[in-house]
């Protein structure tokens, strides 16, 4: 993997996305990736390919019914790929076969899995994969009894490893058609021990390695862990807790109560960028699908498998919005200062992710002719990479799937990598400029 000395990272990035997912679509347009051995068109195979490699989980096709062997292997490999980041895939590729790695080509890992410095970035790069392996080899491991049991030994091996890579990547591509197409996991909505370990994957892919490292290092000292990841503990578990609690009240009161807990935990826990259901989601009501596509947009952490705004950029804004009803100089968190440039970085990407996702939602709401909260609910899904839908996604024209695959790309690179690569740094070297008050 060769990097041009004349790009910057954040480009790289961008164009290692491109070539992936372009590589995905070329692969699934094989006449052998379906199960029918005919020639998928090209505007399918790129939505799967975007899906697949933004850890999204969107899908226009029935994995299960329509791919082949060879087309879901494809998918899994995007997953797998897209998940764990193609620069620190490529990268580690490189360092393994004996080559040293350029200052340039460890600047384009950090940036790629939101590492806080280039220092001992190999040795992150080497956990990440390891961590990655383990996990998913046990999710698959766990979930072996279930499947073998549900599709006999061979097929029940392929569907762990398949549904354990894809929870942890945050993915949410299934292979549940078979029972019924596009059905992800509900007919598993009383298993209560299958539930509970894809909410583990799901929930160990969305943390991020980076507070991982953090956990694994210093244990249950919490105290020595980093300012990030005791924001990104705290705001994760508060995310999961607190909308469980409204769908075991307001959504499921109609289950029996242990079928209701898990059900709420598991709408909770999979709505930030996991992409599975277990529940039909177009029979909850209006209130529930707007926390669910609020809770899509937070997405998970940095330097995780999920996308989405990230739970740190919300817990920033929040602390911020207090700050200023307290009337504090400074924005504080856990006896530590928030850094100005992290409070404008999250200033700008809730802009930049509210703005594409209302525009799109209305775009989409126009030319398809459908309510606007549930085209929101699928932009909500496509740029906070998530891959819940209400059903619409099948029926959707070529330019609301155009706008779906580029809010997918915007949200799995970032809005930040995307502005970045596409706009030099103009930093004014020689001062600030004069202040002026101003009313807002």
């Amino acid at each position: 993997m060769k990097i041009h000395k004349g790009r910057t990272p954040f480009q790289i990035i961008i164009i290692s996305f491109f070539a992936l997912i372009l590589t995905g679509t070329l692969l699934l347009m094989l006449p052998f990736s379906s199960q029918e051995r005919v020639s998928t068109p090209f505007a399918d195979c790129l939505f799967t390919a975007t899906s697949a490699t933004c850890v999204t989980g969107l899908v226009v096709r029935d994995t299960a019914t329509y791919w082949s062997l060879f087309g879901k292997t494809v998918i899994i490999t995007l997953i797998q790929i897209g998940g764990m980041g193609v620069i620190t895939i490529g990268l580690a590729i490189m360092k393994a076969s004996g080559r040293k790695l350029s200052l340039s080509q460890l600047s384009t890992m950090k940036e790629s899995i939101s590492a806080p410095q280039v220092g001992g970035i190999m040795r992150l790069t080497g956990f990440i994969l390891k961590g990655s392996l383990i996990v998913e080899l046990a999710g698959a491991v766990l979930l072996a009894p279930v499947f073998i049991s549900d599709f006999g030994f061979g097929q029940g091996v392929g569907y762990s490893l398949f549904h354990s890579i894809s929870a942890f990547c945050n993915a949410g591509f299934d292979l549940m058609g078979e029972r019924e197409p596009f059905s992800s996991l509900t007919s598993y909505s009383a298993n209560a021990y299958l539930n509970i370990v894809i909410m583990l994957l799901i929930v160990v892919g969305g943390i991020g390695f980076l507070t991982w490292s953090d956990v694994i290092t210093h244990k249950h000292h919490l105290k020595k862990y980093s300012l990030q990841s005791k924001i990104v503990l705290l705001t994760s578990l508060l995310l999961i807790l607190i909308p469980a609690v409204y769908f075991f009240f307001g959504e499921y009161s109609d289950l029996p109560f242990g079928e209701r807990t898990l059900s709420s935990a598991f709408q909770s826990v999979t709505a930030r960028t996991a992409g599975f259901n277990s529940r039909d989601l177009s029979q909850m009501s209006d209130s529930g699908v707007l926390i669910m596509t609020v809770l899509m947009l937070i997405g998970g952490s940095p330097g995780s498998t999920a996308g989405g705004m990230k739970t740190a950029t919300f817990a920033v804004l929040f602390l911020a919005a207090f700050t200023v009803f307290t009337r504090r100089a400074d924005v504080q968190c856990f006896k530590r200062r928030v850094p100005d440039n992290a409070v404008r970085n999250a200033g700008a990407v809730l802009f930049m992710y509210l703005s594409l996702f209302l525009t799109s939602g209305m775009i989409i709401s126009r030319v398809e002719g459908l309510p606007l909260l549930t085209c929101l609910f699928e932009t909500g899904s496509a740029i906070g990479t998530a891959g819940l839908t209400l059903g619409i996604t099948t029926q959707l024209s070529l330019i609301s799937k155009s706008i779906l695959m580029f809010l997918m790309f915007f949200g799995r690179v970032g809005g930040l990598t995307l502005i970045y690569a596409a706009v030099s740094s103009s930093e004014n070297a020689k001062g600030r400029l004069p202040a002026e008050k101003l009313s807002v």
